[in-house]
């Protein structure tokens, strides 16, 4: 049984959504973009009545260029001195969300930019779906498994705000533990209405370019007197792309005598080279050495016969190997592997199998996606 809300999951976006906030948000950056739209053509078209003026050698044009824009510099600079109406920020909740996905970027410290595909599912509202990204600290990676349940921070009244809550409240991480959330469909993704930096930017660039070729326009019997000239316009290439299924497999090698993946931290670095080079996340094996790991996949299989690189607990495996070499018969182990393969049975998580080899034989030892042991095979013992 879903938590509460996931039987109206299937609801339309608007319903999801609250209307008279996206309106106003939206209205909001409709006015903001109008606004820009407006100084810039008129930016644009100044500064270029500068250059034809020049051309043209018209005083009265340059004086008119010249002072449009000494207005709009005082403009712009008593904007900025106004102060900004202080807006109270909108009040955060507490909810239960269902990880749907996990992609994790490299990172240059302990804490790694992780991006999320969630489905949050409020008391008291519909379930919706929503993306973002947050920094995670390696140690707590392992805890954020796809179709795993995490406490999150949520704003009703802008929905797409959304944060994982990483030490949530012993009563939050009890329902947590015992919560089972159904996925919300796609259509009820919500988005910021907000535009993105690089709209606003090419929203700039065209507005400057539009007043300026306005202007050119307008005085286009002084700048050309030579009659019409012809020009053809470029046609940009055209491109295909086709996706075929596909077996790739890859691997790497931890250099220096010193280095091994036995190191903290350097077994998930490492894993997240190899899914940058492959583009995916989900492979169908894994093979873990002192100074190497490799993947292999196949796109053709479901996800769920195959293993999100993310998902595993590489924090744990050196204990694991630490175990395999000291308890299984193996006095001095002369090499060691992980194997990651999907379980077998639905719903069975990946099997994590830990072989190590010496003068007495060879030996190993089975655990789950948690780290937990699970089979054991000593020197001399069959199976």
């Amino acid at each position: 049984m879903g938590t509460t809300g996931q039987g109206q999951a299937g609801q339309d976006v608007d319903e999801v959504d609250v209307p008279p906030v996206r309106r106003r948000s939206a209205v909001r950056v409709l006015l903001a973009a109008l606004r820009l739209t407006v100084v810039s053509a008129v930016t644009g078209g100044a500064l270029a009545a500068l250059v034809v003026a020049v051309i043209i050698k018209d005083v009265p044009v340059f004086l008119t260029g010249g002072g449009v824009l000494v207005v709009l510099i005082l403009i712009g600079v008593v904007a900025g001195r106004r102060s900004p109406a202080g807006e109270e920020p909108p009040a955060g909740r507490i909810a239960l969300a269902r990880i749907e996905d996990l992609r994790a970027t490299s990172g240059e410290s302990a804490d790694v930019p992780v991006k999320f595909r969630l489905t949050v599912a409020p008391d008291d509202r519909p379930a919706y779906r929503v993306k973002i990204e947050q920094h995670i600290n390696l140690v707590d990676i392992p805890a954020y498994r796809p179709r795993g349940i995490a406490v999150v921070e949520y704003h009703p009244d802008e929905p797409w705000k959304v944060r994982i809550v990483t030490r949530p409240t012993a009563e939050w991480s009890r329902r947590a533990e015992d919560a089972e959330i159904d996925s919300a469909p796609e259509s009820t993704l919500v988005v910021s209405p907000d535009m993105s930096e690089g709209s606003w930017c090419m929203l700039t660039l065209f507005a400057f370019l539009a007043g300026a070729a306005l202007l050119v326009l307008l005085f286009r019997g002084e700048l050309f007197t030579s009659g019409d000239g012809d020009g053809a316009a470029a046609k940009p290439p055209s491109s295909s792309s086709s996706s075929t299924s596909r077996t790739f497999s890859t691997s790497t090698t931890v250099s220096g005598p010193s280095t091994s993946l036995l190191t903290f931290g350097v077994m998930r670095v490492t894993a997240m080279e190899l899914e940058a080079r492959v583009d995916t996340a989900y492979v169908t094996e894994i093979t873990i050495e002192d100074h190497r790991m490799a993947v292999r996949g196949d796109s053709t299989r479901p996800v769920s016969e195959t293993v999100h690189l993310q998902s595993l607990p590489y924090e744990l495996f050196p204990g694991l190997v630490r175990e395999a070499r000291t308890t299984l018969g193996v006095r001095d182990p002369r090499s060691w592997r992980i194997d990651v393969t999907p379980g077998s049975g639905a719903g069975a998580g990946p099997r994590v199998r830990v072989t190590v080899t010496g003068k007495e034989g060879t030996a190993h030892l089975d655990a789950d996606a948690t780290g937990r042991v699970t089979d054991r095979r000593a020197v001399g013992e069959s199976g």
